[in-house]
């Protein structure tokens, strides 16, 4: 072999074994770290959900059924409608537990009065108003109880001022009690009544009407007084209080009478009414305000009982 030759197969390999390398180890797979799944906290309050165990305690009441009753408004200012309002969680419970109000041209959607258990008429009515007398006769048809809801509709008060002339009626000039027209059952006197009045009254009406025997007595005894004012008629005044309170030593110096007086005839001397006759107008405010003109020993003698039981009906449930 020549020298050109030698080179040609060092330079190009030719006749030559080229050295195989030695094999790779084999990988083993490297296992990879696993990423922690971190749930992400709620971006809003109300995409939390929790699941809460609420434990419902039902309520004892009296007795199960409730009553229907209503407010019918005749001629009056609306202060008694405002005075049961004025109950506020009192009203919110009596209507929950209690009593349906079926009628109010204030407080309910109803254009015509319904038949109800009781029903609540404020303000005298208005004798040349036709469909005032006709709503005042269709309430006493469709209602077991027609209770007169404070002065004017008991005796008349400050409306039998009423002559005519007023701008708005001119032809209105004679107003009376509702119980010159129709049969009352029950009077809630005052100008306007307490609302705790008006809330207890409806309270013994419930237990009166669906309670049971024990509760249907105690309930009778807190209504006989107001009954038995009804019965004794729409006229009462200072000479009645005279008569019945005064000179019977019955008298104890509260001055409600004076208070109550719209016309202010009366005045308190030396702690006792003192009644100006030429100023009075028979309203029976005074009388009806009294605490000792009607005085009935039913009441102070189941005073304790009546009490426990009306404060019974209107507790809240669980407490």
């Amino acid at each position: 072999m020549g020298l050109l030759s030698a080179l040609k197969k060092l330079i190009t390999g030719e006749g030559q074994e080229i050295p195989k390398s030695p094999p790779k180890p084999e990988e083993k797979p490297v296992a990879q770290p696993v990423a922690e799944v971190v749930e992400k906290p709620a971006e809003k309050p109300g995409d939390v959900k929790i699941e809460q165990k609420v434990e419902v305690t039902k309520e004892e009441k009296p007795v199960a059924e409730k009553i229907t009753a209503g407010h019918v408004h005749l001629s009056g200012c609306t202060g008694c409608l405002v005075s049961l309002a004025d109950n506020y969680e009192g009203l919110f419970k009596l209507l929950d537990d209690y009593v349906d109000w079926v009628y109010d041209l204030t407080l309910a959607d109803v254009r015509h009065v319904p038949e109800m258990d009781v029903a609540f008429v404020e303000g005298s009515v208005c004798l040349n108003q036709d469909l005032a007398v006709e709503e005042l006769r269709e309430t006493r048809k469709k209602s077991k109880v027609v209770v007169a809801l404070g002065g004017c509709a008991c005796y008349g008060n400050v409306t039998r001022f009423g002559r005519g002339g007023q701008w708005n009626q001119p032809a209105h000039e004679a107003y009376v009690p509702i119980g010159d027209v129709i049969d009352v059952d029950l009077y809630i006197p005052g100008c306007a009544p307490t609302p705790q009045q008006i809330l207890h009254v409806a309270v013994m009406a419930y237990l009166l009407l669906k309670g049971t025997d024990e509760q249907k007595e105690l309930a009778t005894s807190y209504l006989k007084p107001l009954m038995d004012l009804a019965k004794r008629g729409t006229e009462a005044c200072g000479c009645d209080l005279m008569y019945d309170v005064i000179n019977q030593s019955l008298c104890m110096g509260c001055g409600l009478c004076a208070a109550s007086c719209p016309v202010r005839a009366i005045e308190m001397v030396y702690g006792k009414p003192q009644i100006d006759t030429s100023l009075c107008i028979k309203c029976g405010a005074c009388y009806a305000q009294c605490p000792r003109s009607f005085l009935n020993l039913d009441v102070i003698n189941e005073f304790e009982g009546i009490s426990e039981l009306v404060a019974a009906a209107m507790a809240t449930g669980g407490e």
